[in-house]
């Protein structure tokens, strides 16, 4: 048995090595991947597709969702569809500055005049150098524009179908106009305000934190019980955490139906160590059973003494500070002797010399009592947060408005979500609200807040007459820049103005990511062929952020959602079941393991993880989808070395084979229909493999034409070749660059711009040929070489008889693959037994 030989496009040696740039390159050039803006929206696949945040690395968490995202794009765009799939880079915020500290060891210092000259430190050193705001910036655009480069090799070795020409940086001009332009739009409306207010502080970094950002992490603590001094010469106890906040209480609470202090409530206490006299309220936020049941209120310790001050109209008596310490200067109505030993204490040496006293004036009952208990962090932060009172800017976000809350649930149930069940997430995020959007940060690179105020004879801002530019003017710099009418040396003076000198929150501008991308406000015409954006990929815990935040600004805006759809990923997990992050130090980076397995296999691995599910990173399963991109290669090779294939399927089992094709490309394509990549996936690698290991054997002999050439080996190839068209084009939103490789052997254009498989037709060439068939085969093939392995005989051995037993329908449905099993495996006679029980098959070697 001599094969004819291989096609003459076919190497004679497939490998995976070096498909990744030679066809990144190719598809860079042909333009496979570029936006054709001449489509009307209905012919349109637009994807909001999530900007990475520029610093640093990647890690193989951006890997595992980012080729979720890409299976969809590939899908659309064989689907018939023109796809809007744009890259952006999210370059503003905190870690972009915590890596220009490191990296340079400099920190920023508003105060010093820019150096036009400065050049970096060779070696970061400790103390950071302190540097001006301009030049800190100059630093984190030129190492965040490092760090794309970086970025986009990996996705293009990825294999990423991303337009190259539609990037975008939430820092660049385009950017920061499009936020400060809607932050204006806001405030017009009446929906963005300034307001001083308690605020969750981060000490570290300096600056307001929101309630999307926080995280509860269990600390230890202890309770320390108190004596406050009744009017009468008694006392009662309160249990606190916080014992250093004494000189910040301003009440205390107990529950309304908390029997035990029913005759305090109305009355006055007075602190220990500081002798403030504070009143006793009931509140149902106090708990009876936590502690003694009554709590010190404190301005502020947590945000339940937040709600409280606010809704007892309590006074405010602050003692920290920006910086974590505690204020110079003592909080009305406490003694200034008594506070002098804390003034300019961090919180920890504050609570030493509280307790200390305490324990001297015998008002400290017992030993403290070590716990544990959830305290309140900045996700990015390594110290408890703090709840210091700050100006800052607040967009309305259903927080305290039930109306708006209502219309952003709904929303949510617009939203169709994959899968369903993150629909819970949102509605739990928004029920859970309990004020309205911190916009502004105390930072320096991020967009400027566009917003001046005229100083009063005495240089105070007039908060109430805020000065904004013009849209035209957009981007403007407040530090920067002087407000129309006004000259750059009347800044700080007395008759004046100031700038606002905060930075808009990062999730601001990345919450109009469908607007900046898509070119609202200067290409309307592009717009309109993107927006309202079909799909939102993202990963879950980020819901309550990005998600939720391009909802309220879409909404506000437009009046509609910002997108139809919302592709939800799970995490990547460690081997210990920890979500991998850069802050837990547990991440995996991607550019080894995409050298080491090839693009094509970690993209199997990712895609095998279903929507929404946390996935255990695992190398084993990048092993196994390079064994699937090597045989993809092989498989091809073999069947075009048969060469043109231009005849009908006429044989059962070769019809058997496109029905069950057929059933496999309507369950890929429902899957994908769903977003469902994994799904499409297993269906896809299920019959590859049984077409490979199965149906390739069972006709092989016919394909090459032992028994002489004719109508059914005519009929093999046919199959044969129709079948590899296909699972070319399923696989190849999993495997792009070894589709694209065994494509290229016989087929002209890219197989990513070639048609997705329609079932219809393979279902025409089947005949109505019942696809069990194929099964059938299979089984009694499979029987055969079961025997021979446990005979321990070669494959090729020949097999003397074997016996078919079966029902009737059974039995003549395998006298129609009798040929092909027998030459398969190389059988002799072949008996067929009536009989009942299943399919069953008896082997004499």
């Amino acid at each position: 048995m001599t094969p004819p030989p291989p096609h003459p496009q076919v190497p004679d040696k497939p490998s995976l090595t070096g498909l990744e740039q030679k066809w990144s390159t190719n598809w860079d050039a042909q333009g496979v991947h570029r936006f054709d803006r001449s489509k009307q929206r209905a012919e349109v696949f637009s994807i909001d597709t999530p900007p990475p945040t520029a610093s640093g690395s990647l890690h193989v968490g951006h890997v595992f969702s980012y080729t979720h995202t890409d299976t969809v794009a590939r899908y659309q765009r064989m689907r018939g569809r023109e796809v809007f799939y744009p890259m952006g880079w999210d370059d503003n915020g905190l870690p972009t500055e915590r890596r220009v500290q490191n990296y340079y060891g400099v920190r920023c210092d508003p105060t010093l005049p820019y150096d036009p000259d400065f050049v970096p430190p060779e070696k970061p050193g400790k103390p950071q150098l302190p540097v001006s705001r301009r030049n800190f910036i100059e630093l984190c655009e030129h190492l965040t524009t490092e760090d794309e480069k970086a970025f986009e090799a990996v996705w293009r070795q990825l294999g990423l179908s991303v337009d190259w020409t539609l990037t975008y940086q939430t820092i660049d001009a385009g950017s920061r106009a499009a936020s400060q332009r809607v932050f204006l739009d806001a405030l017009a409306r009446g929906d963005a305000y300034g307001a001083a207010a308690p605020t969750l502080w981060d000490v570290t970094f300096r600056t307001a934190v929101a309630q999307a950002e926080l995280e509860d992490r269990e600390r230890p603590a202890a309770f320390h019980r108190l004596a406050f001094h009744r009017p009468d010469g008694g006392t009662v106890v309160i249990a606190t955490t916080r014992p250093e906040l004494l000189p910040a209480c301003v009440a205390v609470v107990a529950h309304p139906d908390d029997e035990r202090y029913a005759e305090l409530v109305g009355s006055t206490l007075r602190t220990p160590v500081f002798g403030v006299e504070v009143p006793v309220h009931a509140h149902p936020l106090a708990d009876p059973e936590k502690g003694s049941g009554l709590v010190m209120v404190c301005t502020f310790g947590d945000t339940t003494d937040v709600t409280w001050w606010r809704e007892l109209d309590l006074p405010a008596r602050p003692v920290i500070g920006w910086d974590g310490r505690f204020l110079a200067e003592p909080p009305r109505g406490v003694d200034p002797q008594a506070y002098a030993e804390l003034a300019g204490a961090t919180a920890y040496t504050a609570r030493e010399r509280v307790v200390a006293r305490l324990r001297a004036s015998g008002d400290l009952l017992g030993e403290p009592e070590p716990i544990t208990h959830k305290v309140k962090f900045y996700e990015n932060g390594d110290k408890p947060l703090e709840i210091v009172t700050t100006r800052q800017w607040y967009l309305r976000n259903g927080g305290r408005d039930a109306v708006l809350r209502e219309e952003l649930l709904a929303r949510g149930r617009e939203l169709v979500w994959h899968p369903p069940h993150m629909r819970a997430r949102y509605e739990n995020w928004v029920e859970g609200l309990n004020g309205d959007w911190l916009v502004s940060r105390q930072r320096f690179f991020g967009v400027p807040i566009p917003v001046w105020y005229p100083l009063d004879e005495h240089g105070e801002p007039r908060y109430d007459r805020p000065i904004t530019p013009d849209a035209a003017a957009l981007p403007v710099d407040p530090s920067a820049e002087a407000p129309a009418g006004y000259e750059e040396d009347q800044r700080g003076r007395p008759g004046g103005f100031a700038g606002d000198p905060d930075v808009l929150d990062t999730w601001a501008t990345s919450s109009l990511s469908p607007q900046i991308v898509g070119g609202r406000w200067r290409d309307e015409d592009l717009f309109a062929r993107v927006f309202p954006m079909d799909l939102r990929p993202q990963a879950h815990d980020i819901i309550r952020t990005w998600l939720f935040a391009t909802v309220v600004r879409s909404n506000a805006e437009h009046g509609s959602l910002p997108w139809r759809h919302a592709a939800i990923s799970g995490w990547i997990l460690d081997p210990d079941r920890k979500k991998m992050s850069k802050s837990k130090g547990n991440v995996v980076t991607p550019a080894a393991l995409l050298d080491q397995h090839g693009s094509d296999a970690v993209r199997y691995w990712a895609a095998s993880a279903r929507p929404g599910t946390d996935t255990a990173f695992d190398p084993g399963q990048m092993k196994i989808g390079r064994r699937l991109a090597i045989k993809l290669l092989n498989a091809s090779k073999f069947v075009l070395g048969f060469g043109p294939a231009a005849g009908e399927v006429t044989e059962p089992l070769d019809r058997a084979m496109l029905a069950e094709l057929a059933a496999t490309v309507q369950a890929a394509t429902d899957a994908f229909e769903e977003f469902d990549y994994a799904r499409a996936l297993q269906r896809t690698e299920e019959f590859f493999w049984r077409f490979c290991d199965d149906y390739v054997e069972l006709v092989k002999a016919r394909a090459y034409g032992d028994g002489g050439e004719g109508p059914g080996t005519s009929s093999a190839r046919a199959a044969l070749a129709r079948a590899l068209s296909v699972l070319q084009r399923l696989l190849a939103p999993f495997l792009p660059f070894a589709a694209e490789e065994a494509w290229s052997w016989w087929q002209d254009g890219s197989v990513h711009r070639a048609p997705w498989p329609d079932a219809a037709p393979l279902r025409r060439a089947a005949g109505g040929q019942d696809g069990a068939l194929l099964g059938t085969a299979a089984a009694v093939i499979a029987a055969v070489r079961r025997a021979k392995s446990e005979a321990r005989v070669s494959m090729r051995a020949e097999v003397g008889r074997i016996t078919v037993h079966g029902s009737a329908p059974e039995l003549a449905a395998y006298a129609l693959v009798d040929g092909d099993v027998r030459a398969a495996g190389h059988i002799g006679a072949v008996d067929r037994s009536p009989s009942e029980g299943g399919l069953r098959v008896a082997v004499t070697i």
